[in-house]
């Protein structure tokens, strides 16, 4: 069996080479068309994208600025992540109606639910705009002055350039500033709750198979597009229609094979691809450490008491998941960055690439580069250290130091602006922490400041840290704050905004609490927070000179993407399992048999519906199942990041059979370097969604409204 998989390794190897990659759909004429076309495509270019035509382009929304979803029916239906939607879920939630628990199924047009300020934006064309952007800027010698001049271009461009009134322009950088592409947008505002999934599907396996294979979960969440009557983006009106898309996507439950070709369309968040090597080992034995062992303590205080108190539990459940999400990532990201040996690949590039400027004539543009680099990485690297101490430990992870710190603000906008916009910004303030408090337990957050404050005194680089915590008495510096700041409830806060502005900052500059988180704020924003800022905006011009060479040098049929930056992009690759460790394989397609296995009754993470169960045990998988099985998730090689998630997964044809939602732990550390043999992408069975939304909620209404196709024939099913 292992000789069979290695000579499967071996047959598809060289298709790696054409894996990998975040692409502008614009721009995929000529070499990506070839290579997606290799990898088993069908579609051309320009299925993919069009001015002129429907395209696969416009049934991909970005979904409420910070997730993917797709258009899957001509009546607007809109398919994203369970924990996409998971906030508009929770909001219409209330005890005698707890979606989140149950689930939510709208059983008619009329129940579907409003969402108030949930969007949905579609592109509508790009254009490169480098020329007008970078006009004026090339004589400018200060790189400061010249960001400006670029700020300024964008600026202007973006109120000048065409568009309709309904219509937004939004230019954004590529290649680190070598490249300005303009997005005209539009973007519908009445976007309405149809359905999800309990979490016990929605969220199996919670936090524990959190980046983790095999996955087992049914991440989706259903929504729809209202517009005007004359299918205009409009405000929420009962008067509204379901939105008619330019393109929807055929749903197929033809299943997926190893090796199938996938394509994921989506607005993946941020990558850093190109960063020297040097950048690279400061991540993995720096910065990464010193984060991950932040949220480690605040972690195991949290989990300890969670395990003792049900409701701290409840109250502690999406903080925990949210600190343990990038606590989990940056651990497999290093480690990944470790097995596939990142930086020596790096630095072997980088001697490449010295080679071929030399080669070139270009020793003088790009000899000195690598040296700069390691000039400037080693300088900022306390202040790097420093910054991320401060983030952790204030403003991510202690909720005492992070309210204060929301107080700290409200005092430089009076020192700035004066009284008005203080009271302004003290009433918003109020509202925001109103809701912050409502799951705040002062008993925890004592517990994760002992740990986190004697972190941030002793690991902090000194010569940055305010004298209150060098060599403090940690646990007496506890005691100290958390028995006498009004920093540790919501009425105690309020008490201390009390008054005009003189009196309000007259008051918390006497609260222990606020007088701690003051001195941190102080010595971050004098000693760190301006020379990081210098220092970074020089490796920032370097960074931008590198990517320069590497455009120049590489040959015209090089696979240079650019990294992600929150704009529409295409990745594509195949269906593939993979070898995480020596003597271990994983298959790249679950079952619900593995639910089942998992399943702990009553169990938080891994309880199981009982119909699902009964279901289950029925084998009733309608037209869904494949050989008396149900499949659940399968991984693909397809190169996605955080903003992904929601993405559709599309095979050759166009059709969709998955819905993207995780990666591999293993290949965590995609956003830095792409591995093609352990990066892996995760993605929901389009079988599986059609299966919860049908068999389980019985809502064949929304089914009677999809295409439902056999991908592999492409022939629609009755």
């Amino acid at each position: 069996m292992k000789l069979l998989r290695l000579l499967v390794l071996l047959l598809v190897l060289p298709a790696y080479a054409q894996q990998g990659g975040m692409w502008i759909p614009s721009l995929l004429k000529g070499m990506n068309e070839k290579e997606m076309k290799s990898l088993g495509m069908k579609m051309t270019a320009e299925d993919i994208y069009s001015v002129n035509h429907s395209s696969l382009k416009d049934a991909v929304p970005h979904f409420n600025g910070g997730c993917t979803s797709e258009v899957i029916s001509s009546k607007g239906l809109l398919l994203t992540n369970h924990h996409c939607g998971f906030g508009e879920i929770q909001a219409h939630s209330t005890i005698d109606h707890d979606y989140l628990t149950d689930g939510f199924w709208a059983m008619t047009l009329e129940e579907e639910l409003p969402n108030p300020d949930m969007e949905a934006t579609f592109i509508i064309r790009i254009e490169d705009v480098t020329n007008k952007v970078l006009e004026g800027t090339q004589s400018i010698t200060s790189e400061k002055e010249r960001q400006k001049k670029i700020q300024d271009n964008i600026a202007s461009l973006t109120r000048s350039l065409p568009k309709e009134s309904w219509q937004e322009n939004s230019i954004r950088t590529f290649y680190e500033g070598n490249q300005y592409m303009l997005f005209v947008t539009e973007t519908y505002k009445d976007v309405r709750l149809v359905g999800a999934p309990p979490s016990s599907i929605g969220k199996f396996g919670s936090d524990t198979d959190n980046w983790v294979w095999p996955r087992h979960t049914g991440d989706f969440s259903l929504f729809r597009i209202y517009a005007s009557k004359d299918n205009k983006p409009a405000e929420y009106s009962k008067d509204n229609i379901p939105y008619t898309p330019k393109h929807f996507f055929p749903v197929s439950i033809g299943g997926i094979r190893e090796n199938d070709f996938t394509m994921v369309f989506g607005y993946p968040g941020r990558t850093t691809e190109y960063l020297p090597a040097v950048a690279v080992e400061q991540i993995v034995n720096v910065l990464n450490p010193a984060k991950i062992e932040v949220r480690d303590a605040a972690l195991k205080v949290a989990d300890g008491f969670m395990r003792k108190d049900n409701a701290i539990k409840i109250q502690y459940a999406a903080k925990y998941a949210s600190i343990a999400n990038y606590w989990k990532k940056w651990i497999g990201e290093s480690q990944g960055l470790k097995k596939s040996n990142a930086v020596a690949i790096k630095k072997k590039f980088e001697k490449d690439f010295l080679a071929k400027a030399a080669k070139a004539g270009k020793q003088g543009e790009y000899g000195n580069l690598f040296t700069e680099f390691e000039k400037n990485y080693k300088e900022i690297e306390p202040y790097s250290l420093a910054r991320d101490y401060f983030m952790e430990v204030a403003l991510r992870n202690t909720e005492l130091l992070t309210t204060g710190y929301r107080l700290y603000q409200l005092e430089q906008v009076y020192n700035a602006r004066g009284e008005q916009s203080f009271t302004d910004r003290k009433a918003n303030t109020i509202a925001a922490l109103e809701g912050v408090f409502k799951d705040f337990n002062k008993d925890v957050d004592e517990k994760v400041f002992e740990q986190l404050i004697a972190l941030y005194g002793t690991k902090s680089p000194k010569q940055f840290l305010p004298q209150e915590v060098i060599g403090a008495d940690y646990k007496a510096l506890t005691a100290s704050v958390y028995s006498t700041s009004k920093l540790t409830s919501l009425n105690g806060v309020k008490e201390l905004l009390e008054g005009d502005a003189k009196t309000v900052i007259a008051k918390l500059n006497a609260d222990r609490g606020y007088q701690l988180i003051k001195a941190m704020a102080d010595a971050y924003s004098t000693k760190v927070a301006p020379k990081y800022d210098e220092i970074n905006l020089k490796i920032a011009s370097l960074q931008r000179t590198y990517m320069k060479g590497i455009l120049e040098l590489s040959p015209k049929d090089a696979r240079i993407f650019p990294d992600a930056n929150s704009t529409l992009r295409v990745t594509y690759g195949k269906v593939n399992g993979y070898e995480p460790r020596d003597a271990t394989y994983y298959e790249p397609v679950t079952y619900l048999d593995g639910v089942i296995e998992k399943y702990i009754p009553g169990d938080y993470e891994f309880d199981v519906p009982a119909k699902l169960i009964d279901l289950y045990n029925k084998k009733d998988y309608g037209p869904y199942g494949e050989n008396g099985k149900m499949p659940v998730c399968f991984i693909g090689t397809n190169h996605t990041t955080g903003g992904n998630s929601g993405s559709p997964a599309i095979d050759a044809r166009g059709n969709l059979i998955g819905l993207n939602f995780d990666r591999v732990w293993e290949g965590t550390m995609s956003d830095i370097y792409y591995d093609p043999s352990i990066c892996r992408n995760i993605m929901v069975d389009m079988r599986y969604v059609l299966f919860i939304i049908d068999k389980y909620a019985g809502c064949k209404r929304l089914i009677d409204e999809m295409k439902i196709v056999d991908g592999k024939k492409n022939k629609r099913k009755k």
